[in-house]
């Protein structure tokens, strides 16, 4: 006999304790628990489960609304798949698994504010309305979605492991190696040990084979994911490096593989993924670094802008 509770799975009479990762890219509070157990249990998963396991994780809300046929059509698999992931998570069915997501959406908590009709003025402006609208929609909905995932105390702490190490090295490849080397050139106004990856001419491996339990790896790419990141990750759990993997699904192999899993939402009308979660998460991932540091940290940055303008590199404005 097993039953759900917000916060709390109980198995057979005996509660055992689950945790909410921020890696759980959900848009409710209450099914935080199930997620989690998912995200635990995914290695133990035949192939089969982990497609609905997949879907479950990017798509929460519709698990209250759908019946264990509908998320079988829509994971691809045979609805007695459905029932035995829900069994092997420690539920006794799909019924008592889907109930925590039937209770958000009681509760309200998978709603976010109407814009429509911002959103339908934008949409009347010309034959570029209606794109314009998409991506504004797309930007807010990502921005949403990303930061409603995301907990403060896995945040924390994540902040406080990179300002404790040794060596941080960021990691991005194609559109996220712009983003890697944004993030590292501004924590370095203020901290030296920041090293963005791979190096010209190098190899996220190569960069990070003297790093060790002392130092971090922050890796980040979105779908199709990018085979050196991956190749990196595995690499650094194997050298006891701790790693903050920032992905586009909870079930990236980069987010399931690390210490501290952050979901970005990057969806687009757009060809390419959109940056824009990731670039917002990064800076907010900084601005909690130096909330963590020592005080110096900030006179710090000043001095470094500070000579920057005795070296002439600003343009100084006219008072």
């Amino acid at each position: 006999m097993s039953a759900t509770r917000f916060g709390t799975v109980v198995f057979a009479g005996q509660a055992k304790r689950s945790f909410v990762p921020s890696s759980i890219m959900n848009d409710t509070n209450v099914s935080n628990t199930v997620l989690s157990r998912l995200s635990d249990e995914w290695d133990d998963l035949t192939p089969e489960a982990q497609k609905v396991a997949r879907y479950v994780l990017e798509n929460p809300r519709d698990v209250g609304v759908s019946t264990v046929r509908e998320i079988a059509e829509a994971a691809q698999v045979k609805p007695n798949t459905v029932v035995r992931m829900a069994r092997q998570v420690g539920f006794e069915g799909y019924e008592d698994f889907r109930e925590p997501f039937r209770d958000a959406i009681r509760r309200g908590d998978a709603s976010f504010p109407d814009r429509a009709r911002w959103l339908q003025d934008i949409r009347r402006q010309g034959e570029l309305g209606g794109l314009y609208a998409d991506m504004v929609t797309a930007a807010l909905r990502n921005l949403e979605e990303t930061f409603a995932g995301i907990s403060e105390e896995q945040l924390r702490a994540s902040a406080e492991a990179i300002w404790a190490s040794r060596n941080v090295y960021t990691l991005g490849v194609g559109v996220n190696n712009s983003n890697a080397r944004n993030f590292t050139y501004l924590a370095s106004t203020g901290m030296v040990q920041f090293h963005a990856i791979p190096r010209p001419g190098s190899t996220p491996i190569d960069d990070i084979a003297f790093a060790d339990g002392r130092d971090v790896l922050i890796a980040m790419t979105c779908r199709p994911y990018r085979r050196e990141v991956i190749e990196a990750v595995a690499l650094a759990r194997e050298q006891g490096i701790k790693v903050v993997g920032i992905s586009d699904s909870p079930a990236s192999p980069i987010v399931r593989g690390a210490d501290f899993g952050f979901v970005v939402a990057a969806d687009t009308p757009q060809f390419f993924p959109s940056s824009v979660s990731t670039i917002a998460f990064l800076e907010t991932l900084l601005s909690f670094v130096i909330a963590s540091a020592s005080p110096e940290i900030v006179e710090r940055v000043e001095t470094f802008h500070k000579r920057r303008h005795e070296l002439g590199i600003y343009q100084e404005e006219a008072i």
